[in-house]
């Protein structure tokens, strides 16, 4: 059973907007957890829940590396397929990129 730290990361995850992304350290203080950045990939990896996890990314801009090169290809292509450009080196420009925190207007708003 997830615990209410992994609900609270999650949920904050759930909000990333479509060709955006955010960093572990900047999940953590959304949750409320300054400082744990090491936890929302913990509960990324936990969790059952349908999820953008591909838009976490790490505070270089880059893919986390993994055990296995096929999930980092698959979250550069997800990133990729979402307008989300990298640079020479595999980064991306967290300046043009981030995810500001806000949640997304729902469907029928306007911004």
């Amino acid at each position: 059973m997830p615990s209410d730290l992994h609900e609270r990361i999650c949920d904050v995850v759930a909000r990333i907007p479509s060709g955006r992304v955010a960093t572990y350290g900047q999940i953590a203080k959304l949750a409320g957890l300054g400082g744990q950045a090491r936890l929302v990939g913990y509960a990324l990896y936990a969790s059952d829940r349908p999820l953008p996890w591909h838009r976490v990314i790490n505070a270089r801009g880059e893919v986390s590396r993994r055990g296995d090169s096929y999930s980092e290809l698959f979250q550069y292509q997800l990133l990729a397929s979402e307008g989300v450009e990298f640079d020479g080196q595999g980064r991306i420009s967290l300046r043009r990129f981030r995810w500001n925190g806000e949640a997304p207007p729902a469907a029928g708003e306007s911004s």
